[in-house]
């Protein structure tokens, strides 16, 4: 008999806990933001509320939000925030904070409205340094361009952030919204999309402007890049190569541990003569990077910035989007608990940034040292000795806010000392994306880990020696000695002969650009013996080189060319000398330099030092 009863009484329990379960999974937060009828240069947000059983409920907008690490506050951006019952009665409503407001006879309660106003303007007006960091923050230019990062208008009601989100968009029929979401709306002025919850929502920020975006598909994974350029300077379609080549260098390096199958890089590129944005760089999300740089910015220039920014951020897929702890994982907008491994999430994502470059034959090696070496000497004008786990769950308060800029310094360094060690213990079988693929199979996106346990779990698939280097270099305050890890790979500094760009004389360039956008040869400055030689006088105009043409936007591509040039290479340069065309022969000579820096001195390691860099 009391099995029976037993039985009864869990079979009870099952069917109250199913219908439970059901009865969540089957609420939804309904959000629409009408982008047609802009006030005030505000847009009007309504949120329709789950059924709410308790007398009061707490709706809040991010305080913070993850990958920023700073307290944004994006609760003052709103207006006439009003609670209505399902008769159009207003609820009582008072305001706790900067973020919250709490609303009386909440079990009445049908739906919240209130007018949110843009983050860029304030930019616009405080200067730099100002306001949110532009790639975390919102834009409205009405019928021209609105970046909704979702954490700037919708919000969530207290404990109720794990329930699904649908969030109707309307806005102008000549606007296109760039997403990695799905739209599941055929209407060609309104969109709909549908999260399974509140962090889904912010993790992916949507941009509506004039169609200007490229496609393409990169070993499985589709790719969509768009671009909001106000006066038209730059397009998707010129930058996209770039950025292009780049991504499948990412992928290929990284191979298996990526399985994304849509990403989505939004650029808005900032008109620098009003108001707008001035935060410039980038935001990670599983799926998508946001980035903003200034419109000014020469093609070559902006395709460089870009890349840079987009690989750190593209790399986040590893960490803290695909390995992270609870912290991450439970993010609390309004009460943050901050993860101690920072050294992680944003110093191997550095790292990443850097190494799959040389790795996939990007930069050379001495330009990886280098970038390291930079990295070495911008950590030690920062606080060498503060524990770096200790800094990172301390971040969002001084003094250990101020020391955040050196998560993309020492937590890159700390990213390759731990790959060195494991190259070198496993005779460069094995590196640090190694370990990185065996904890993403440990964890994954969906399965947070402990704080406290991550090292003893890294030393499990590693070795001893890595997690006597963490616990000693990172959650401890001894300071690195790099150069004991260089040398491992065989590599030290040392002094070279190195050759000077052949367009450069003593430290000055014998080229300039004109306001037709023409490179013109310097009339009032000693030329290089190459161009000397070759018969160049100044105020001529070079229109191309080997049969490739060049004009003031393509100036960096022209440098960067002439750095491959072999003493004695043959030259055929095309220029214009007083309006006549001419037709220039010769060869290159290349002037010397001796240059100091990190270069392989030890050929009984240069297999080792291969596996690290090239493998």
């Amino acid at each position: 008999m009391k099995k029976i009863i037993l039985g009864v009484a869990i079979a009870t329990l099952f069917i109250s806990y199913q219908t439970s379960a059901q009865a969540k999974n089957n609420q939804k937060v309904a959000v629409s933001i009408d982008l047609t009828n802009v006030k005030d240069d505000k847009v009007q947000v309504t949120v329709l509320a789950p059924a709410i059983t308790e007398k009061e409920i707490v709706y809040n907008l991010p305080k913070i939000i993850p990958g920023t690490y700073s307290v944004d506050d994006y609760g003052k951006f709103t207006d006439d925030f009003t609670a209505l019952d399902s008769k159009g009665n207003a609820l009582e409503v008072s305001k706790l904070d900067e973020n919250s407001w709490k609303i009386k006879n909440a079990s009445k309660l049908n739906k919240v409205t209130y007018w949110v106003n843009d983050t860029f303007d304030i930019e616009g007006n405080g200067g730099f340094g100002k306001g949110v960091f532009s790639p975390a923050g919102t834009n409205i230019i009405e019928g021209k361009n609105f970046l909704i990062n979702n954490h700037g208008f919708v919000g969530y009601f207290e404990n109720k952030k794990d329930i699904n989100y649908q969030v109707t968009i309307t806005h102008p029929e000549t606007l296109f919204g760039a997403t990695s979401l799905v739209d599941t709306d055929n209407s060609a002025t309104s969109d709909v999309f549908s999260v399974a919850r509140y962090n889904d929502l912010v993790d992916n920020p949507i941009m509506y402007s004039a169609p200007d975006y490229t496609t393409f598909n990169v070993d499985g994974m589709d790719i969509l890049f768009s671009v909001y350029s106000p006066n038209g300077k730059h397009s998707a379609k010129e930058l996209s190569p770039a950025l292009e080549k780049c991504m499948r260098a990412q992928k290929k390096f990284l191979g298996p541990i990526n399985t994304n199958k849509r990403y989505t890089v939004l650029l808005y590129l900032s008109d620098m003569n009003i108001k707008d944005a001035k935060g410039f760089g980038a935001l990670e999300h599983n799926s998508s990077t946001s980035v903003v740089f200034p419109e000014l910015m020469p093609n070559s220039a902006l395709g460089k910035e870009l890349i840079d920014v987009v690989s750190h951020e593209f790399f986040h897929i590893v960490t803290p989007l695909g390995v992270h702890s609870n912290e991450i994982h439970y993010f609390d907008f309004n009460a943050p608990k901050m993860s101690q491994h920072l050294w992680m999430y944003e110093g191997v994502t550095e790292y990443f940034a850097n190494l799959f470059q040389v790795n996939q034959g990007l930069i050379t090696e001495e330009a990886f040292y280098k970038r390291m070496i930079g990295k070495i000497n911008n950590s030690k004008r920062l606080n060498d000795t503060m524990p770096f786990t200790l800094m990172s769950e301390n971040v969002l308060v001084e003094p250990y806010k101020d020391q955040y800029l050196n998560v993309y310094e020492k937590g890159a360094l700390i990213g390759m000392c731990v790959d060195i060690i494991i190259r070198e213990k496993s005779n460069g079988e094995r590196g640090i994306l190694d370990l990185m693929q065996k904890l993403t199979n440990e964890y994954g996106p969906k399965r947070p880990f402990n704080d406290k346990d991550l090292f003893a779990k890294i030393t499990e698939f590693t070795y001893p020696e890595v997690g006597e280097f963490l616990n000693t270099y990172v959650a401890g305050p001894t300071p690195i000695n790099y150069d004991s890890f260089f040398a491992k790979m065989g590599v030290a500094k040392s002094k070279i002969k190195k050759a000077i760009n052949p367009f450069i004389y003593k430290k000055s360039a014998g080229i300039t650009g004109t306001s037709n956008k023409e490179i013109k040869v310097k009339s009032n400055s000693d030329l290089s013996p190459f161009l000397t030689q070759l018969g160049l006088i100044g105020d001529d105009i070079i229109t191309s080189i080997n049969g490739t043409n060049y004009n003031l936007d393509q100036i960096s591509d022209l440098m960067t060319a002439a750095q491959s040039w072999k003493d004695g290479d043959a030259i055929t340069m095309k220029i214009k000398r007083d309006g006549k065309e001419m037709t220039l022969s010769g060869k290159v000579i290349l002037s010397f330099e001796e240059s100091e820096g990190y270069f392989n001195v030890d050929a009984s390691k240069a297999a080792l030092k291969d596996a690290w860099l090239k493998k």
